[in-house]
C-alpha cells in the first residue's frame, strides 16, 4: 500500500509572455513555494498543468524542471496521459528515469474505450514501469467514466496500479471503491468542492490547485479532519468553498493562472484555444483572494 497522502498540489505550467516557451524559472519558483509552504505532494503535468496542450519536449521540460524543484522533499505524482498508450509509456519511462515517485493515468481517448481496452491499456503502462501508477477517473475532461468495480478490478490484477484519483464529485463511488477493495485500495479526493466529505471519508488525500492561491487553509482543512477536529475543518472548508468552485467552474489553468496574475507572480496566459479568465472573472477573483 502507499504511503502517499495529504495536500497533492497541482502546479500550473507557465508560459512566456508570447505562450511559446515554458518558464522554466516561474515554475521552479512556484514549486519551490508550494514545497516551502508544506504541501505533501507535487502532481505536475495533470490537467490544471495544460498537459494536453504542450509538444513532448515540453512535457519534459516541465517534468525535469519540477524534480529539480521538488529536491527530493517530497513525493512528484507525474501525470502522463496521453491518446496513445505508446506516448503514454514513453512519458512513464520518462518520469521514472527523471524521478517521479509516482505516475498518473487517465485514459484520454477520442474512440470510447471498452473495459477490455482500458485495462490492456493500463495493464501496458504499468508493465513498462516500477513506480506506481495512479488510476485517475475524470470523465468530464477524458470521456471516459471507470467504474469502482474496474478500479478495483485493475488494483487486483496489475501488481502496481495501487491507488486511484476520483473526481467525478460522487461520494458513494469513492466508498464503493473502499468497500469493494475492503479498504486496501486508496482513493484521494480530486473535486475540489468535495473535498470535506471525501476526507471524512477516509481519502488518503486531496489532489488540488488551490495551494497554488491558498496553502495554509487547505492544509489545515486536511489537519483538522486527520485531528478529528470537524468544526474546525467545517469553518475552513466554508471559507474555502467559493474559491474552490469558482476555480473550477471557469477552468483552473484560466483561473488559477489569472489568479496567482493577480497575487503578483506572473506566470503567462493559458494557451490557446483556453483564453485568459476575463474581466469580470478577474473582478470577482481579485475580490475572493483580497479576503484572506
Amino acid at each position: 500500500m502507499t504511503t502517499l497522502e495529504g495536500i497533492i498540489a497541482y502546479p500550473i505550467t507557465p508560459f512566456t509572455s508570447d505562450g511559446t516557451t515554458i518558464d522554466t524559472s516561474a515554475l521552479a519558483a512556484l514549486v519551490d513555494r508550494l514545497v516551502g509552504d508544506g504541501v505533501h505532494a507535487i502532481a505536475p503535468l495533470g490537467s490544471t498543468g495544460e498537459s494536453a496542450y504542450l509538444t513532448e519536449n515540453e512535457f519534459d521540460t516541465v517534468l525535469d524542471t519540477t524534480i529539480s524543484a521538488v529536491a527530493g522533499r517530497v513525493p512528484v505524482v507525474a501525470g502522463v496521459s496521453d491518446l496513445t498508450t505508446a506516448n503514454t509509456v514513453r512519458r512513464a519511462r520518462r518520469a521514472q528515469s527523471a524521478g517521479a515517485s509516482t505516475v498518473m493515468v487517465l485514459p484520454v481517448s477520442y474512440w470510447k474505450l471498452s473495459e477490455r481496452e482500458i485495462v490492456s491499456h493500463y495493464a501496458t503502462v504499468a508493465a513498462s514501469i516500477d513506480i506506481p501508477v495512479m488510476a485517475y477517473n475524470n470523465p468530464a475532461t477524458s470521456g471516459i467514466d471507470m467504474s469502482p468495480e474496474l478500479l478495483v478490478s485493475m488494483f487486483n490484477s496489475i501488481d502496481n496500479l495501487t491507488m486511484v484519483k476520483e473526481s467525478t464529485g460522487d461520494l458513494s463511488r469513492m466508498q464503493r471503491i473502499s468497500e469493494l477493495s475492503e479498504g486496501q485500495l486508496p482513493f484521494y479526493n480530486g473535486s475540489n468542492p468535495l473535498v470535506l466529505d471525501a476526507l471524512k471519508a477516509g481519502a488518503s488525500g486531496w489532489c488540488t490547485a488551490a495551494p497554488c492561491l491558498r496553502s495554509q487553509p487547505c492544509l489545515d482543512l486536511y489537519e483538522a479532519v486527520r485531528e478529528g477536529n470537524f468544526d474546525r475543518a467545517q469553518a475552513l472548508y466554508s471559507e474555502l468553498q467559493p474559491l474552490l468552485e469558482f476555480i473550477v467552474a471557469g477552468g483552473l489553468p484560466t483561473t488559477v493562472k489569472a489568479g496567482l496574475d493577480i497575487l503578483g507572480t506572473d506566470v503567462g496566459a493559458p494557451r490557446a484555444p483556453l483564453l485568459p479568465l476575463d474581466s469580470e472573472g478577474r473582478a470577482i477573483l481579485t475580490r475572493m483572494l483580497s479576503q484572506v
